[in-house]
């Protein structure tokens, strides 16, 4: 199994697939052609299920970085004979720059060696492992290269180091003295198409220098804010670009499947989809870094994916793949033991079929965001969001899953509520642009104030002066910051000062990070969720506690790796990070709340009066 720290690993993105690189140099992920796509390399999950690995013969002291303003990854190897840098990249299309990044990638992973002081030696280990390691493929020299099949799968290695083959691992080694450099590329094709040729030194070295400039191009463009943590903003703006399918403008929750909400445990799923829950604070936090062209094609996919759904009453779904598609039914891959043991490994993700309400109000908020004021609706999206506002103010009342998908009976989520009446709001006021009646926003307008006093009523907890998890219940739920955050009760509001300060009482762990919730049906040793944190930190901005705000935000800064790099979680145990990596919904939360936070401070040296 493997034991290698999530947060040990960079990500690369072409922005249709994604590779792990850990700090040994070890390339342990590596989805083709797709984020989806079976993994070539997946020792990330099983220490047999492939890797890629080139470094130093003997011990090392290691750094690394990415290249300013892009996400290609300098790993710097110090040893006792002299240094080397280790270049990797996914490939960019030739002279791609700002919007167009990604638009035509060759699917290519390149990785570049060079000494720059004294000599050393390097060792390379080849072990590709196509679906999951499941295939060991046949591998045979070519020249420039290595060529390894097996199944549906071609894989051409271009490698000017001699490489030995024994039962589908290749080795090989190479003296490197200061000046010197070699550089690798693979990349996947079919067994029945004809065989891709190798790429040359050359060739290698122009592609990796074409894709730094291609990601600075795109950095540059997009400098829409200027406030504190400026870089980690757009640090942050970068891995959420990382994260997105270029051909759909999907964004994927995470570049990884399986990676456990707690060590050893069952809460293992494939994050390599796109969640509606996510669109509202994804389109902010997109605007956040003036990325206009990317808000417009990340909504376009949702309203393509959903279309048709809700015409045939059917649910909305609350993921779709990255292609648009719907049935993303869930397998266990058996023969793979785990990130730490933590079986099973799972394919697909079968929460698709959940019923969660609250879809509807991050639908419906997305395009409240999106949408200038004045502008008119193509026909089909605004039957989609019609359609989307009908549902929310008829199944408001019924019970559901809840925004963290519990997998138990249905219940009435104060959070699913509250983005129905977020639904009803949002569809309210683009009343002119979807050509509602005026008879059907006095129905919208009913229904939300019905929602309003149950949430008030029913999901207020007057013996523990807090909102809680679900209607008449005493569990406390971090899902309660919402209310300030999507409008529903100013951040003054003493309700939400009490909730805000029994949230950050009794779901904050040892480390300073807040739990999502704590009941008897969570496993014990689930980790902290970073979005959580960052969301307490939003909503205390939104009070004007902006010294709180800054110390909780601190804090979760403090859980990034070397590279910038959020998990989804932190066990409250060890302060390891735990669950799917990179996690774009922490990146979110991380834009949001910088954002939330430098306006509330913003705010507050207007409003106080001039000095004398």
């Amino acid at each position: 199994m493997s034991t290698r720290p999530i947060h040990d690993y960079a990500v690369l993105s072409d922005r249709r697939s994604a590779a792990l690189v850990g700090t040994d140099g070890s390339v342990d992920w590596l989805c083709f052609p797709r984020f989806d796509s079976p993994a070539i390399f997946g020792r990330l999950l099983d220490e047999e299920a492939g890797h890629w690995s080139i470094r130093p013969s003997g011990p090392a002291d290691v750094s690394r970085r990415y290249a300013q303003e892009t996400l290609v990854l300098e790993t710097t190897f110090r040893t006792a004979t002299g240094t080397v840098v280790l270049l990797d990249a996914l490939a960019m299309g030739h002279r791609e720059r700002g919007h167009a990044l990604g638009a035509s990638s060759p699917g290519v992973l390149l990785r570049q060696i060079t000494c720059t002081d004294g000599s050393v030696n390097i060792e390379i280990s080849y072990a590709p492992r196509p679906e999951f390691g499941l295939i060991h493929p046949v591998m045979a020299p070519v020249r420039g290269g290595l060529t390894a099949y097996g199944g549906a799968h071609l894989l051409m290695l271009s490698s000017p180091v001699a490489l030995d083959v024994s039962r589908s691992t290749a080795h090989g080694e190479v003296s490197l003295t200061a000046g010197q450099r070699v550089g690798f590329a693979l990349h996947a094709g079919s067994p029945w198409a004809d065989e891709p040729a190798t790429w040359s030194a050359r060739r290698i070295r122009r592609r990796l220098n074409d894709t730094i400039k291609g990601w600075r191009s795109w950095s540059q463009a997009h400098q829409g804010y200027r406030g504190p943590w400026q870089e980690q903003v757009g640090h942050s703006g970068r891995v959420l670009q990382a994260l997105t399918f270029a051909p759909t403008g999907a964004i994927v929750a995470a570049a990884t499947t399986s990676l456990p909400e707690s060590i050893g445990g069952e809460r293992n799923w494939d994050y390599r989809y796109t969640w509606v829950r996510d669109a509202s604070f994804t389109l902010q936090a997109l605007a956040t870094v003036a990325c206009q062209k990317e808000k417009a094609a990340f909504f376009g996919f949702l309203a393509r994916a959903a279309a048709t759904q809700l015409e045939r009453g059917v649910d909305l779904q609350i993921m779709y793949g990255i292609g648009g598609e719907r049935d993303l039914s869930e397998r266990i891959v058996p023969h793979l033991s785990g990130w730490r043991g933590s079986a099973p490994v799972r394919v697909g993700n079968g929460a698709w079929q959940q019923r969660q309400l609250d879809v509807y109000g991050e639908l419906l908020d997305a395009a409240h965001q999106l949408l200038p004021p004045g502008e008119q609706l193509d026909p089909h999206t605004r039957t989609l969001l019609l359609q989307a506002a009908e549902a929310a103010a008829r199944r408001w009342s019924e019970p559901d899953q809840g925004i963290w998908e519990v997998r138990g009976p249905s219940r009435h989520f104060l959070h699913s509520k509250l983005m129905c009446w977020v639904a009803l709001d949002r569809a309210i006021d683009m009343a002119p642009a979807l050509e509602a009646t005026t008879d059907r926003v006095t129905d919208w307008q009913e229904t939300r104030a019905q929602i309003r006093t149950a949430i008030e009523t029913r999901g207020w907890n007057a013996r523990l002066g807090v909102f809680t998890q679900s209607f008449g219940s005493d569990e406390l739920d971090a899902s309660a910051l919402m209310l300030p955050l999507v409008g529903f009760l100013p951040g003054h509001d003493p309700r939400v000062r009490s909730t805000i300060d029994a949230i950050a009482a009794r779901l904050t762990d040892a480390h300073g990070l807040v739990r999502r919730y704590l009941s008897d049906d969570i496993e014990a040793e689930e980790g902290s969720f970073l979005l959580c944190t960052f969301w307490l930190a939003h909503a205390l901005a939104l009070t004007g506690e902006t010294t709180r705000a800054r110390n909780v935000f601190e804090t979760v800064l403090d859980h990034s790796n070397d590279v910038g790099l959020l998990a989804e979680e932190v066990s409250s145990t060890t302060g390891e990070a735990l669950g799917n990596y990179p996690q774009a919904f922490s990146h979110i939360g991380l834009i949001n709340a910088a954002r939330a936070i430098h306006q509330a401070e913003q705010d507050a040296h207007s409003a106080s009066p001039l000095e004398g």
